[in-house]
């Protein structure tokens, strides 16, 4: 492959400011201060409609979780601030707590300013909250008069669009749908009857955060209707939620449905936007059901659906009339276990067809249907992923008229990503064309016409790039070439990053296991060097990337550096059961959660021993959310392989955990009791023999409060020692947020250094 030379590097306008080159040693509060360590890093980069810019979110150079709205503009290759969301809005308002669930279930709860944005149709505009009111921006105009506040009011709106052809702009406001007219400023309520229980075009609690949909609500192409979601929360068991401050307690009733009990009643509408009439879509008899995605098909005539049932074996794909709400079932998947969902349905817009991703084959890969929904032909296949990059869809784009899809997945290892494309009419599924040459983890966006995509590349000893790349691969521009220079944040830090050093172990069942490990600065292969097992080992996780830093929007691979260079071995283990290896992997916990995930972690610590450097007697185990729970299973169910722990944010008793994510892997609780009991660490707590440090927060609504708590009367019945760090008035998230993120970390790091 030609790869061109570089047309132009632009620099961010605080990376000029210039760093002491002296080495330092890495610190927790380095990692949470500003400027990034990571360098100018780009959030949400956005190639516009029009293909004239690209957009991304910026961090300030005084706190980097505080966001602007910055452009590149493509033809006079200039960067400019759009909006500093400082000078737009001098104090941010109190977020409502709906939407500080929502950007908790988003992972950007730590983010302030402008944390989300989206283009007009056209491209030549931009819409995004601030502060709970909506703002606009045309592109076109200059200065103050380019910024348009659409809406003030005391309320929050959330989950704003813009339609389809640009006339309206739509969000949700005190649980209602709305919409306003672009051109009159006249906003309208296309529903009224929300309130309490009921929920309209909103996503309810279990699709954020299990199901990947963040919105309950999708304008048709045509701009005459939307379709909405009608939630009716009533019949979901309400639980006594204690958020716990520093000199307040305050106590949520808070609808929270936990493995076995009900889910939201769910109604899918359609309003016409003219007349106001609203259809009530058929999805089926069975009300106790799932409601996955919706999409419009191009004609904006029908919609598609995809329903999952309550056991999560079948997932159908309906194509239901907009006019009468008739629908019937063009695909269905189903499985023994469990049917992942996804985002790869796309609809051809030159010929009636569609494209359509399922791992009946053990894998998943992409298939070619007709609109009446006949199979035409598997467009992939092997023994390999087509799969985002953590966080967004596999399928990046069709180019009809070229007849070719551009696609992510894990064909050249598990351990990158890498774009590909093939042919819509290819007799050989199996053989694919690799874009994207260098080895490591590349992240990319298409533009709309195929001819271009936006690529970040990064590896775990390299910040992550920034590049402009024709469709085949060839180079346009670097954006960002963010290489650890003299100017570069981490260049005081580079002389004590270690490497990251890659392997491969095998499973009971002879599958395939990655590890990755970091050794101290200085190694000495005679010395004997303690070790911290950072472990996550949950469902649809991926921990061994060769990738910069952790996972994405966290400071875990830091972390990670801070520790080897305090003195440990640093192991990570992606076991049996997390995410992007197939069927056969990811399923192989099904019914036996923390079983065959800490027979994979004890595989990996037989494998340390070997090991000359390594100390056998002084292994820890680390981990947060399901790796706290990983990390507490390690210790009660492996004692004679672990000998500290720290479990942040666990769930320790399955049953208290919500629906659609507990019971994919262990079905119903009063079907499966025994297997419930098993997983559970209450069970097993009387194993405990090693130091542990127990971390949550006090207002967690994710993982409760109770989890640890119960833990805690356990263990105090068993009159097991143990530690405990709360933190009052957090939430799930809280390693990210400097304040609390620092202190836990430090937490940690004395807790290993006391122990092991």
């Amino acid at each position: 492959m030609t790869i061109l030379r570089p047309c132009f590097a632009f620099l961010v306008p605080w990376l000029l400011v210039v760093f002491r080159a002296e080495a330092a040693e890495l610190t927790i509060e380095r990692i949470f201060a500003a400027p990034d360590l990571s360098g100018p890093t780009l959030r949400a980069a956005q190639i516009s409609p029009d293909g004239r810019r690209v957009t991304y979110l910026q961090g300030k150079a005084d706190n980097k979780d505080q966001l602007d709205l910055w452009e590149y503009d493509l033809a006079s290759r200039r960067t400019r601030l759009l909006v500093d969301s400082r000078e737009l809005l001098v104090t941010e308002n109190e977020l409502s707590e709906e939407e500080k669930q929502r950007r908790e279930r988003q992972r950007i709860s730590s983010l302030s300013g402008i944390v989300e944005y989206l283009f007009a149709p056209d491209g030549r505009a931009l819409l995004f909250p601030l502060g709970g009111d909506l703002y606009y921006y045309d592109l076109g105009a200059k200065g103050r008069s380019a910024v348009r506040r659409l809406t003030s009011t005391a309320a929050f709106e959330t989950d704003p669009r813009i339609s389809p052809r640009g006339r309206y702009v739509s969000f949700i406001r005190d649980r209602n749908l709305w919409v306003l007219d672009l051109a009159t400023d006249q906003e309208r309520a296309l529903t009224t009857d929300a309130g309490g229980v009921i929920q309209n075009g909103m996503a309810e609690f279990i699709a954020q955060e299990e199901m990947d949909r963040d919105t309950g609500y999708w304008w048709s192409p045509d701009e005459r209707r939307i379709a909405f979601t009608r939630t009716d929360e009533s019949v979901v068991p309400e639980v006594q939620r204690f958020e716990i401050t520093a000199d307040d307690v305050e106590i949520y009733t808070q609808r929270y449905p936990t493995a076995g009990t009900r889910n939201v009643l769910i109604d899918l509408k359609v309003i016409d936007l003219k007349t106001g009439a609203v259809t009530a879509i058929d999805l089926g008899a069975e009300r106790d059901i799932y409601l996955a995605r919706v999409d419009w098909f191009p004609d904006g005539r029908r919609l598609a659906v995809q329903r999952q049932s309550r056991d999560q074996r079948r997932l159908d794909l309906l194509a239901a009339d907009a006019a009468t709400g008739a629908a019937r079932v063009l695909v269905s998947e189903t499985s023994t276990t469990w049917v992942d969902l996804h985002d790869e349905l796309t609809f051809l817009r030159r010929s009636p067809q569609f494209i359509w991703a399922s791992s009946r084959s053990g894998y998943r890969h992409l298939y070619l249907y007709d609109l009446e929904g006949q199979l035409i032909r598997p467009l992939t296949a092997g023994d390999w992923m087509v799969t985002g990059d953590g966080s967004g869809a596999g399928l990046l784009g069709v180019d009809e008229r070229r007849g070719r899809i551009y696609f992510m997945a894990n064909e050249a290892s598990p351990l990158e990503r890498h774009l590909y494309v093939t042919s819509l009419d290819t007799r050989t599924p199996e053989q694919v064309q690799r874009i994207s040459e260098e080895a490591g983890w590349h992240s990319v966006q298409l533009s709309g016409d195929s001819r271009f995509f936006l690529e970040s590349f990064s590896t775990p000893d390299r910040p992550p790039r920034l590049q402009l790349r024709r469709s085949d691969g060839g180079l346009l521009a670097t954006l960002i070439d963010n290489s650890v220079d003299a100017a570069h944040p981490y260049r005081p830090y580079l002389d004590h990053h270690v490497p990251t050093e890659f392997g491969m172990l095998t499973a009971a069942d002879g599958q395939t296991l990655y590890y990755q490990m970091l050794k101290p600065p200085g190694f000495d292969a005679a010395r004997k060097y303690p070790v911290v097992v950072d472990v996550y080992g949950g469902p649809g996780s991926q921990r061994v990337r060769r990738a910069w830093g952790g996972y994405p929007r966290s400071n875990e691979g830091f972390f990670r550096q801070y520790l080897a260079q305090q003195g440990y071995i640093v192991f990570t283990l992606d076991n049996r059961g997390s995410g992007f290896r197939g069927v056969k992997f990811e399923s192989a916990l099904h019914l036996r959660m923390g079983q065959v995930e800490v027979a994979d972690q004890v595989k990996g610590v037989e494998y340390l021993r070997t090991l000359p450097f390594v100390d056998g007697r002084r292994v820890g185990v680390f981990g947060w959310s399901y790796g706290g729970y990983m990390a507490l299973m390690c210790l009660m169910t492996a004692p004679d392989y672990f000998q500290a722990g720290v479990a942040g944010a666990p769930v320790t008793d399955w049953r208290l955990y919500d629906t659609h994510y507990t019971e994919r892997y262990l079905g119903d609780p009063k079907a499966n009791a025994a297997s419930y009991d098993a997983s559970g660490v209450l069970s097993h707590a009387g194993n405990l023999r090693a130091p542990l440090l127990v971390m949550h927060g006090m207002a967690d609504d994710n993982v409760l409060f109770t989890n640890s708590t119960k833990l805690f009367k356990e263990l105090q019945d068993l009159g097991k020692p143990f530690d405990v760090m709360t933190y009052p008035g957090s939430k799930h998230g809280l390693l990210r947020h400097a304040d609390t993120g620092a202190h836990a970390y430090a937490m940690i790091t004395r807790y290993f250094a006391q122990n092991l």
